[in-house]
C-alpha cells in the first residue's frame, strides 16, 4: 500500500478507541510511516495525531501509553540516522526503483524539524516531550554505541534546548490544571528518567527545579505509578494465610499480583535512576522552603511504610525465625519479592535523603540554626521508620546510607535542646522492658545505635532515665542469639555513657551493676574482643584525670582485681572462635585460640597503660605472674606478645614508659615475662654447694 493511503487509513483507525483494536499494531504502523514518508507537512501531521489521538488517550494505560509513544520516535529516528550514516560511509543499499528511500530521502535536520513541528497547540505542552524526549535517547543512545554523530551534533542540541524548554512550560501546565499527580506529570518524570543523561549540563542547569522537584515526589511515592504511598500493603493480610505455627501467602493470591504488577511498573523498574534525578533537583532548587516540604512528604511516606507492615503478620516473624515460621513458598518466591519492593523504597530514599544533606552542608538558609537541626531530625526520623527493612541489609552495607545517618546525627549533635528532643520522641514507650514484638525491638535497636553517638552532649539526667534505661533490659540479653545485635547496642550504649565527663555521678551508680553483667556474659554470649574493649573504656573511664577517680580512687584497682582473682580460676581449654576469628582464618596471621584464662590476661595487660604509676608498678609483677600459670604454650606466647607490645608500641606515657623499662630491665621483668615457667621449675641452692643427688653414690669402703 503506497505510504500516503496507508497514512490516511492510520489517520482514521487513531479517531476512535475500540476495545478491539490492536493498539501495538497502529504504534507500529506509525513508526513504519515516519521513516518513509518523504512530505514534511505529512510527517508533522502523523506527529500531532499520534499526541492527540483519541484511539491512544481517551483511555489511556498509565505511563505505559507515552512510553509506548516514546519508543516509537525512538524507533523511527533510530532508523533515520543509521540510514544517513550509511549514507556518509557509502555503506547503504541501493534505493530500487519505486522504493521510497528511509526518511522519505530527507535530510535529517529536515526530518527532525518535521516530526518536531507535529507538537503543536493541539495537543498539551507535557505530550510533546515525548516527541522530543524520544529523538533525544535515540542520539544518545547511538552516540553510547560508539557511532560517530558529530555530524548531527547540532540537531541534538537544538533538540536539548527544546526539551529543556518544553518540560518547564509542561511543568506550568500541569501545575495550572492540577495534573501534577496525574498522567502529564507523570510523562513528564518518566521522559526525564530516560532522558537525562542525554541532557548537558549547561541545558540541565535552565531546568525550573522548583517545579519539578514536587512533580519528581508526587510520582515516585504517591501516584499509581510509583509506592502508591506505602497503602500497597494494606490488602497483603487477606492472603497471608496461617497453617498451624506457619505462615503462608500464596503466590496465585491477589496481592502477590500487585506486588509484581508494582515491580513491573516503568518508574519503579528504574526507581534507582529516577532517585538520582531527584537528589540533583533537591540540589540545584533554588527556593530552599521546596526542601522542607518534600521532607515532610518524605517523613510522611515512611511513616506509612511503616505502619502498613505493622498490621500484616509477616512483621511479627522475626527475621532469624523466618525459615520456621514461614512455609517454602513463601519463604523462597512471595516475601522475597516483597523485600526487593521495599528495598527499592529504601535506595530511592537514601539518595534522596543524601542530596537533601549534601545541599544543607552548602546552603546558608539550610544550614541556619532554624532550620539544619529540624531537618537532621526529620531526617533520622525517615532512616528510623524504614530501619526494618535496613535492618536485614545491614546499616552499614550501603555507603549512601552511611552518610545520610552520620552526617545528620552530626548536624543534630550542635543542638543539644533538639537532640534531647528527638531522643525522647523516638525512645520506647515502656522503659525497662523488651517488648515482644519484633518491630518494636528493631525501632529499640535502632534507638540504642543512635542514641549511643549522643551522649556526649544530653544532660546528665537524659543519659540516664534515657539511655541507660533503654539499655539495661538488654545486657543480658545474648544468650537468645536472635537478639544478639540489640545486646551488642546495650552494652555500647552503657559503655558510651560511663565515659561522658559530666556522666561521673551516674557511673559511680551504675558501674556495679554493669561490671556484673559484663562478667555474667562472657565467654558465652560476649566475645573476647568484646569483653576487652569494654574493659578498657571502663579502666579508661575510672583512671585519672576523670572525675570519678577522684570520688573513688580504689576503682581501678578493684576492677583489676576482679578480672585477676577471676583469671586464677578460670578455664583453660580453648573458646570456640567468634565471627572476627573465623572472617581472619584464612588470612597471612590467623589469631591463636584463646582460653578465658588467656583473654582475661590480656585484658589486664590492655589495661595497664591507664593504672597510676603506684598501681602500675604492683600490677605488672602480677599480669607476668598471671602469664606464667598459662599451662598452653601457643597461648602463652600470645600473651608474651600483647605483653612486649604494651610496654613497647607507645600506649603508655613517658613517666610509665619509664617505669615499665626500669622494671623491665633492672627489676627482673624480663626474666619475669620471658622465662617465668622455666624460672619457677629450677631448684634454688647456696652458692658452692653440689646438687642433690637422687641415687645414693656408691660407698667406696
Amino acid at each position: 500500500m503506497p505510504a500516503d493511503r496507508l497514512l490516511s487509513t492510520l489517520l482514521r483507525s487513531l479517531q476512535t478507541y475500540t476495545d478491539q483494536q490492536d493498539t501495538p499494531r497502529i504504534l507500529g504502523t506509525a513508526s513504519s510511516l515516519l521513516t518513509t514518508l518523504g512530505n514534511p507537512h505529512n510527517l508533522s501531521l502523523l506527529t500531532s495525531h499520534l499526541l492527540t489521538a483519541p484511539a491512544l488517550w481517551d483511555r489511556p494505560e498509565g505511563v505505559r501509553t507515552p512510553l509506548r509513544l516514546l519508543s516509537v520516535f525512538h524507533t523511527a529516528v533510530t532508523a533515520v540516522i543509521n540510514h544517513q550514516n550509511d549514507l556518509r560511509w557509502d555503506k547503504a543499499p541501493q534505493v530500487l526503483p519505486g522504493q521510497t528511500p528511509v526518511g522519505g530521502g530527507l535530510p535529517l535536520d529536515e526530518w527532525v524539524r518535521a516530526v518536531v513541528a507535529g507538537a503543536d497547540e493541539r495537543s498539551q505542552r507535557w505530550k510533546h516531550l515525548i516527541t522530543l524526549g524520544g529523538l533525544l535517547i535515540a542520539i544518545g543512545s547511538l552516540e553510547e554505541q560508539g557511532m560517530e554523530l558529530y555530524w548531527a551534533s547540532g540537531i541534538k542540541k537544538r533538540v536539548e534546548v527544546a526539551l529543556v524548554r518544553a518540560t518547564n512550560l509542561a511543568l506550568v501546565e500541569v501545575r495550572e490544571r492540577s495534573e501534577v499527580d496525574g498522567l502529564g506529570g507523570q510523562t513528564i518524570v518518566l521522559v526525564l528518567n530516560h532522558a537525562f543523561g542525554c541532557i548537558s549540563d549547561a541545558e540541565k542547569a535552565l531546568l525550573d527545579y522548583d517545579l519539578l522537584l514536587p512533580v519528581l515526589i508526587g510520582t515516585a511515592y504517591f501516584s499509581n505509578e510509583g509506592f502508591q504511598s506505602a497503602y500497597f500493603m494494606g490488602g497483603l493480610n487477606l492472603d497471608i494465610k496461617r497453617t498451624g505455627a506457619k505462615l503462608d501467602w500464596d503466590a496465585s493470591s491477589t496481592s502477590f499480583r500487585q506486588v509484581e504488577a508494582i515491580l513491573a511498573r516503568p518508574l519503579v523498574s528504574s526507581m534507582g535512576p529516577l532517585s538520582r534525578i531527584i537528589a540533583h533537583a533537591v540540589e540545584n532548587v533554588r527556593d530552599p522552603w521546596v526542601i522542607q516540604a518534600m521532607m515532610d512528604d518524605l517523613a510522611s511516606f515512611a511513616r506509612a511504610l511503616t505502619t502498613q507492615w505493622r498490621q500484616i503478620n509477616l512483621s511479627e516473624v522475626d527475621p532469624a525465625e523466618e525459615d520456621i515460621f514461614l512455609e517454602e513458598a513463601a519463604l523462597h518466591k512471595t516475601v522475597p519479592l516483597l523485600w526487593t519492593l521495599l528495598k527499592a523504597a529504601l535506595f530511592a530514599t537514601t539518595i534522596t535523603l543524601q542530596g537533601v544533606l549534601v545541599r544543607t552542608l552548602g546552603d546558608s538558609t539550610l544550614a541556619g540554626d532554624a532550620v539544619a537541626p529540624v531537618i537532621a531530625s526529620q531526617t533520622l526520623q525517615t532512616l528510623r521508620h524504614l530501619y526494618f527493612i535496613t535492618s536485614r541489609l545491614g546499616p552499614a552495607s550501603f555507603s549512601q546510607h552511611t552518610f545520610v545517618y552520620l552526617t545528620a546525627i552530626d548536624i543534630l549533635s550542635a543542638y543539644p535542646m533538639h537532640a534531647d528532643k528527638f531522643l525522647k520522641a523516638i525512645a520506647p514507650p515502656q522503659l525497662g522492658q523488651i517488648p515482644r514484638h519484633p518491630l518494636d525491638r528493631i525501632l529499640d535497636l535502632y534507638f540504642l545505635n543512635t542514641a549511643e553517638h549522643f551522649s556526649l552532649v544530653l544532660s546528665t539526667a537524659a543519659n540516664e532515665d534515657l539511655l541507660v534505661a533503654s539499655a539495661v533490659p538488654y545486657l543480658a540479653a545474648g544468650a537468645n542469639h536472635n537478639m544478639l545485635p540489640i545486646f551488642e547496642a546495650a552494652h555500647s550504649v552503657m559503655l558510651a555513657v560511663l565515659s561522658a565527663p559530666q556522666s561521673a555521678e551516674i557511673t559511680a551508680k551504675h558501674l556495679p551493676f554493669y561490671i556484673d553483667a559484663l562478667f555474667s556474659v562472657f565467654p558465652h554470649n560476649l566475645s573476647p574482643r568484646q569483653f576487652r574493649l569494654a574493659f578498657k573504656t571502663l579502666m579508661r573511664v575510672t583512671a585519672p584525670p576523670s572525675a570519678i577517680s577522684a570520688s573513688h580512687p580504689d576503682l581501678s584497682a578493684t576492677l583489676m582485681e576482679l578480672v585477676y582473682h577471676r583469671a586464677l580460676s578460670a578455664p583453660t581449654q580453648p573458646l570456640p572462635p567468634d565471627e572476627m576469628t573465623l572472617a581472619l582464618q584464612g588470612s597471612d596471621a590467623p589469631p591463636p585460640a584463646l582460653s578465658e584464662q588467656a583473654v582475661l590476661a590480656l585484658t589486664l595487660l590492655d589495661a595497664l597503660p591507664f593504672l597510676t604509676i603506684s598501681l602500675l608498678e604492683e600490677w605488672m609483677p602480677l599480669c607476668a605472674e598471671l602469664l606464667s600459670q598459662i599451662d598452653d604454650a601457643a597461648m602463652r606466647e600470645a600473651v608474651k606478645a600483647r605483653y612486649w607490645e604494651v610496654l613497647v608500641s607507645g600506649e603508655m606515657d613517658p613517666e610509665r614508659s619509664g617505669l615499665a623499662v626500669a622494671w623491665w630491665g633492672t627489676r627482673g621483668g624480663r626474666d619475669m615475662v620471658l622465662l617465668g615457667r622455666e624460672m619457677e621449675q629450677q631448684e634454688y641452692m647456696m652458692s658452692g654447694a653440689l646438687p642433690v643427688e637422687h641415687t645414693p653414690r656408691e660407698s667406696k669402703l
